[in-house]
């Protein structure tokens, strides 16, 4: 079943002699629960595609529709909660708030959306991340595996519809990339969760169910996209 689509996916930047197509009429369709690797270089598109899939920046023209609604017919406010409860983020840069210890940066995105956090699901992630023992450290406290690992779990928490993760090991050692991918495929077997990877790394990709290709903003590769 299909969870997410794009229709003709176009973002430019500039006018004239300094028109930048970064995104170029892209067609995907990706099913729930599948777990797509997209590879591309630096500057072919990537960052501004996931950016493009999560609602974070607005295409030039074309759709996205997540479980079938188009997440570019809502005004920004609508579009901030959409956001909020439907798509996980996982960055290069675990983007953690320094003074919240790992629960509270966890549990970020209830706390922002006024909900409860759900207290079972916190204590399960803590115990498949590795982090049940580390719940009261502040981020300066942690290794940068341990700090991705917590950005996976604040991704995870609200059960988003998607999650998108941007260069997820960037930033880590050949062990702590590996203990990372090890845990987004345990989410993807696990929780059933839709995953959207962007890497520049080829070898990290095959780990996903299907792996694209992007260059010059445009898309190839495997079941799922239309030219």
């Amino acid at each position: 079943m299909e969870i997410l689509r794009t229709e003709h996916l176009t973002k430019i930047y500039g006018k004239d002699d300094n028109e930048v197509i970064a995104v170029n009429n892209i067609n995907l369709s990706v099913a729930r629960g599948e777990f797509v690797a997209i590879v591309g270089s630096s500057g072919s598109g990537k960052s501004t595609l996931l950016h493009l899939l999560g609602g974070v920046d607005r295409p030039t023209s074309g759709r996205v529709l997540i479980e079938n609604k188009d997440i570019y017919q809502m005004d920004s406010d609508g579009l901030a909660v959409f956001r909020r409860r439907q798509v996980g983020l996982i960055y290069q840069f675990y983007n953690l708030i320094p003074v919240l210890n790992v629960e509270e940066n966890m549990t970020l995105p209830c706390e922002l959306d006024g909900r409860k956090p759900d207290a079972e699901l916190v204590r399960e992630l803590a115990v498949t991340l590795g982090l049940e023992k580390r719940m009261r450290h502040l981020p300066n406290e942690l290794s940068g595996g341990q700090q991705q690992r917590v950005a996976i779990g604040r991704a995870l928490i609200t059960r988003p519809a998607i999650l998108l993760a941007d260069e997820p090991t960037g930033n880590l050692d050949s062990r702590a990339s590996d203990e990372i991918m090890t845990l987004l495929e345990e989410a993807n077997r696990r929780y059933k969760q839709t995953i959207i990877m962007i890497t520049h790394n080829a070898e990290l990709a095959k780990r996903a169910d299907r792996v694209l290709v992007i260059e010059d903003g445009r898309i190839s590769g495997g079941q799922g996209v239309e030219q």
